[in-house]
Formats: C-alpha cells, sequence, structure tokens
C-alpha cells in the first residue's frame, strides 16, 4: 500500500508502514486535526499522538489493544479536545511539554523536556522542544534504523512555514529558530514531516523556503 498523508475527517485512516513501526493517520475535529497512532511491530504496543476531538473515531482506531501512552504536542484546545474520554477508556500514561502541561485540562503524568525519550515498544522516540507557537510544544523524532527518520511537528511545522505565532516577532524568532536548529539542522531532507493539521511534507521539500519564511516573518 502506498502511504500519501492525506486525510479527510470522516475518512478512513491512512496507514504508514515501516520496518519497526505502524503510523495510523486520521483527521478529526472541525478544525482538521491529525491525530497519530504509533504501534510497535514487535511488541504490539502502541502510542496515539494528539487526543485531538472525535473520541470514538480515535477508540475505534485504537482497538481493542489499547494504547499505553498519550502524547499532547501542545496546550492549544483543539489538539485535547478527546484526551479525557481517551484517557478514561484506555488507562493510557500521559505526556506533554513540561512548560505547556499547566495548560491541558487533564494531567500530564510525565513532564517531557528538550531531548527526552519516550518509547513505544521497542521503538524509541526523541522529543524536541520547540518554542513559539506555545511556549512548551514538542516534536518527536523517530530515526528509523532501517530508512530516514520521521517526526511529528504538532502545530510547529507545516507545508509553507513555521505554526502561527500571532504576529508577535519575538515568538516567530523563537520558533524558526529552534526549528531550522532542532529539525532542519538535524535531520535530512529525505525526513518525512507529520504536522497537527493538513497534508505531509518532507523536510527537503521545505528546507528552501526557509529564508523566505524569516523574511516575511510568518
Amino acid at each position: 500500500m502506498t502511504y500519501s498523508g492525506a486525510v479527510t475527517v470522516g475518512g478512513p485512516a491512512d496507514v504508514h508502514e515501516l520496518a519497526d513501526l505502524m503510523i495510523s493517520k486520521v483527521a478529526v475535529g472541525p478544525m482538521n486535526n491529525n491525530a497519530y497512532l504509533l504501534r510497535c511491530r514487535a511488541t504490539g504496543e502502541q502510542l496515539l499522538i494528539d487526543a485531538a476531538n472525535e473520541a470514538d473515531t480515535l477508540l475505534k482506531l485504537i482497538g481493542g489493544d489499547g494504547i499505553a501512552s498519550l502524547v499532547t504536542t501542545h496546550r492549544h484546545g483543539d489538539h485535547w479536545q478527546a484526551l479525557r474520554e481517551v484517557v478514561d477508556a484506555t488507562g493510557a500514561r500521559t505526556y506533554a511539554g513540561a512548560y505547556d502541561a499547566e495548560g491541558i485540562p487533564v494531567p500530564t503524568d510525565v513532564l517531557v523536556e528538550d531531548g527526552d525519550t519516550i518509547r513505544v515498544g521497542r521503538v524509541e522516540l526523541t522529543a524536541r522542544h520547540l518554542v513559539g507557537h506555545t511556549p512548551g510544544s514538542i516534536a518527536l523524532i523517530y530515526d528509523d534504523p532501517h530508512g530516514h527518520p520521521h517526526v511529528f511537528t504538532g502545530d510547529c511545522l507545516f507545508p509553507g512555514g513555521v505554526g502561527n505565532t500571532w504576529k508577535d516577532p519575538e515568538a516567530f524568532a523563537s520558533l524558526i529558530d529552534d526549528v531550522e536548529t532542532k529539525i532542519f539542522g538535524a535531520l535530512p531532507d529525505e525526513t518525512w514531516v507529520y504536522p497537527g493539521h493538513g497534508d505531509d511534507t518532507t523536510l527537503g521539500a521545505e528546507r528552501p523556503q526557509l529564508p523566505e519564511w524569516r523574511r516575511r516573518g510568518w
């Protein structure tokens, strides 16, 4: 099966099958949020990124095996509307950036700092703290030993630009500096980008636009 990352609210999930990890992407809610279910192929353990909305849709995607953990990429309400219901149904351990957890109305079990490792079965994800869209946004990097890296960027990086910083020059400078240093500066062009809304992209497709993003200020 060919993975495109193009999903629509009410439509089926798209599944990216890697050697050690299966990534299922689904769109939910009125703001077309993406939620990602990661499944370790060796152990069957699962992790959900952003219980954004439509708890029934997410629980159907999760299935009978449940999830061990649930990561919220940042504090904005469109990314946690289904968090309480999914946690109550699954008992998942919750993770969020240390500087955003106070803005998420479901207790965070693990406060995530820059460089922390989050595991799903035998697969390791590395968290990167990106400041600007919110104070404590995190991205998750899976450095696939059998191929190129994969990065889940929340609302910090999309096709065509970084996340909204509401015309705040200081916040924009912080976000683009962090994205350029911790994402573009650390990962190759082949890296697949899974954003919090809309279609996927690659770092190679976006890298040439970095100077223009800086010039325009958004």
